[in-house]
């Protein structure tokens, strides 16, 4: 079980190292295109960052799921530490459309919206930790 348990912790650090960092390239992306500046590259580290993050994701649920299942863990902190991981994904579903919108050249919002959009993905794993670490309820 400590195997499995370090394999998903691995994954999930890298998973939240791409949740963490796509927001920032979005950044640079909107103040670099305000500026006239040439933003493919940025475009580009997007889309990598993205699909790696994307398969870290699923490298992490693999082993979260068996840990959950194969162990029966429970208890209502797995239930909202579960809800709040299907938060984040819809958070990484949300990074994906910003960066179609980088792709076409649309993006809608500004940078500050985007340095915000960027903490709200700590607000959501804080959460996790505490649930994880001190099972609350």
């Amino acid at each position: 079980m400590l195997w499995i348990k370090t394999v998903h912790i691995l994954f999930v650090m890298s998973w939240m190292a791409g949740i963490f960092y796509l927001p920032r390239i979005i950044v640079h992306y909107v103040e670099g295109s305000a500026a006239g500046e040439d933003t493919r590259r940025l475009v580009i580290m997007a889309e990598k960052l993205f699909r790696f993050s994307s398969f870290m994701a699923l490298l992490a649920i693999i082993p979260g799921l068996w840990l959950w299942l194969g162990y029966n863990i429970s208890g209502n902190w797995m239930l909202v530490k579960l809800a709040l991981v299907v938060i984040l994904i819809a958070y990484q579903g949300q990074s994906f459309y910003y960066i179609r919108q980088m792709q076409t050249g649309q993006i809608i919002h500004s940078s500050l919206y985007f340095r915000f959009f960027n903490e709200s993905a700590l607000i959501i794993v804080i959460p996790i930790l505490i649930m994880v670490v001190i099972k609350p309820f």
